[in-house]
């Protein structure tokens, strides 16, 4: 099967909000309470159990290279559970309950989770989170119920205008890489590609669901260099020999030292 994923144009996001609700009805998602947050618009605020997709709003007191807007911009960006190229959540799960599909994408089975939490903590991106009325881990799906019948996943779908682009992965990557292009023709030097593959970002070989920004990562919370925490496992051991052989020469030396008195 092709692989299957996310191509998010921020740049023609309007924050309508039309995904997440889409995303919430299709898949029969509690409500996050109706709460006025004091963030802008947001009142989602991040990504969680009961929220698959979230649309930031955010607010800039700088114009972007091709506006003219008195200093200040909008910046509107649809999240998403990156359905990553080597997942930590996936690494992490003692389970099973976290598999990888047939269409390359991350899905975790309700039936067999047991609500331990290791795929919360080795989310680099903080997307995956437990339930507090059952205990389990739930995060996007790609729809997967959907790509089984050849449907689009329901957020993208519901776009209006078309910022959420989905199919296979190497059509999405031509489509964004032409994409930065004409932004970068039309004035907008900022544009650049996230996620888009191993060698851009080598921490998790890649993300099925990447994204067009104009602004760093860290603007639209996203982190600007996450590592799956298992790839650190080599390295972590290696340092963890070079202690234990300087202790061990350490207390070679002390007796060699005492006998010599």
């Amino acid at each position: 099967m092709p692989r299957k994923g996310f191509f998010t144009d921020t740049t023609i996001c309007i924050g309508c909000k039309a995904c997440e609700v889409a995303c919430k009805q299709w898949n029969q998602l509690p409500d996050d309470g109706f709460t006025f947050t004091g963030m802008s618009y947001d009142n989602t605020v991040s990504l969680g159990a009961s929220t698959w997709r979230h649309v930031a709003f955010i607010e800039r007191p700088v114009a972007l290279s091709n506006q003219d807007a008195d200093g200040f911009s909008w910046l509107f960006s649809s999240d998403v559970c990156k359905h990553c190229v080597r997942a930590g959540c996936l690494e992490s799960c003692p389970t099973g309950a976290i598999v990888r599909t047939e269409f390359d994408t991350v899905f975790v089975q309700p039936d067999i989770c047991n609500g331990c939490g290791y795929c919360v903590i080795n989310c680099p991106f903080g997307v995956i989170d437990r339930r507090e009325d059952d205990g389990r881990a739930w995060k996007c799906t790609l729809c997967y119920d959907r790509l089984k019948e050849d449907m689009t996943p329901a957020c993208a779908k519901a776009c209006p205008t078309e910022s959420i682009h989905f199919g296979d992965i190497d059509d999405l990557r031509q489509m964004a890489r032409k994409r930065v292009a004409h932004l970068h023709e039309q004035g907008l030097n900022e544009a650049y590609l996230y996620g888009e593959d191993a060698r851009s970002q080598p921490g998790t070989e890649g993300l099925n669901a990447f994204f067009l920004l104009v602004d760093k990562p860290e603007v639209y919370n996203l982190p600007p260099d996450p590592v799956v925490p298992t790839k650190k496992v080599k390295e972590s051991w290696t340092s963890f020999g070079f202690a234990v052989f300087g202790l061990a020469a350490l207390a070679i030396g002390s007796v060699v030292a005492t006998k010599g008195k």
